[in-house]
């Protein structure tokens, strides 16, 4: 493919404000991935063989995850995967500033590659698509920037940003948050653009001290510039709370979600943890649960997402959850909406029930 990756992977999980110190690409999700597989996993599909990961906050579990790049087919002289960390030096003494400065911290990796398009995306979302068709759609158009775009069916436009189009899906206005939406229309902060044209735009706008991308670049230039709008109609989730969160995992209790990403070529691939098969003991019962490697159940399960090596004990009532790596839950206990981080211990006899609203979080290693 004439294009390489950017996947901006360096946001803190403030917005996940009971969910603290975590990188939302490394979260999990659908019992095996992480949240960046999937932007990952769509620019390898897309035949993208170099991809830069730019990291910054909370990095040790994802930097883990990426240690090896032949998951994702990046194991190659040629191209390959590349994970950029902030760097401090007398002349920079700060972590990236912004998407903008991330991006303009490794710009040499820009300078020194040679394809000619470069495809900008987040590590913190959940969808499917073929960056090919999105690159022949900016190559008919003409177009300086191309943004990937959706209408809000289900989401909130005041938590993304906010475009207008006109009727050849030229940009007209995009803003940021905003309280009073002018339209439905929201950005999937994925974009395409010259690689040229990138390196121009990040030494401008640094140079005067600006270094967001959307409101220096995209927001800035947006009469300036040819930005046009590419719709995209398939399954997109963004984490940005406990609730999204526990929302998304649920989704792939839904059959039609789950073969999209797990029985629909090109699959989504991530990092083999080559656990034992899971083990459903007598008396355990379980009802449209994804179940992970090495787990054991005793209790009845329904309805719930269960990672890696999750034991249930005996007469045990889990439903509407999500329970990460090596959690214990005792006998007789009852959970129901919970989201339990990795290695939380839930005793013999205890109860937890938050609702579909407002799903219970207990942190990692938590005992209760």
């Amino acid at each position: 493919m004439k294009a390489l990756g950017i996947i901006l992977a360096g946001g803190s999980s403030e917005t996940l404000s009971d969910y603290p110190n975590k990188s939302i690409a490394a979260l999990p999700v659908g019992g095996s991935y992480r949240t960046i597989d999937f932007t990952m996993s769509n620019m390898t599909n897309s035949g993208v063989n170099k991809v830069a990961v730019i990291t910054q906050y909370s990095s040790r579990s994802l930097l883990d995850h990426l240690s090896s790049a032949k998951w994702w087919d990046l194991g190659r002289k040629q191209g390959g995967l590349f994970v950029f960390t902030p760097y401090i030096t007398n002349d920079n003494p700060f972590g990236y500033r912004g998407t903008a400065d991330a991006m303009y911290r490794n710009i040499s990796f820009l300078k020194r590659s040679n394809e000619p398009f470069v495809i900008i995306a987040s590590g913190k979302h959940v969808y499917k698509i073929d960056f090919n068709d999105v690159l022949e759609y900016h190559q008919q158009k003409q177009a300086d920037i191309t943004i990937i775009y959706k209408e809000a069916n289900y989401e909130k436009p005041s938590n993304y940003g906010v475009m207008v189009l006109d009727e050849n899906k030229r940009l007209i206005e995009f803003e940021e948050k905003p309280l009073e939406p002018q339209t439905n229309i929201i950005s999937l902060g994925i974009y395409v653009i010259p690689r040229t044209l990138l390196i121009k735009l990040l030494e401008d706008v640094v140079a005067e001290n600006r270094y967001d991308f959307v409101n220096d670049v995209i927001i800035r230039y947006r009469k300036k510039l040819k930005i046009y709008g590419y719709p995209f109609e398939g399954y997109w989730r963004c984490i940005r709370s406990i609730q999204s969160f526990f929302d998304i995992n649920m989704d792939f209790l839904n059959k039609d979600v789950r073969d999209l990403f797990c029985k629909q070529y090109p699959y989504i691939a991530t990092k083999v943890m080559d656990e034992p098969p899971a083990k459903f003991n007598i008396g355990s019962s379980t009802k449209n649960c994804i179940v992970g490697g090495g787990s054991i159940l005793n209790g009845y399960v329904e309805n719930a997402v269960l990672f890696r090596k999750v034991f249930t004990g005996s007469y045990s009532f889990i439903k509407n959850a999500i329970i990460m790596d090596g959690s214990y839950i005792g006998n007789n206990c009852y959970l129901e909406y919970v989201v339990l981080d990795k290695e939380v211990v839930v005793s013999d006899g205890r109860k937890l029930v938050g609702s579909k609203e407002n799903p219970i979080f207990l942190e990692k290693g938590s005992v209760i």
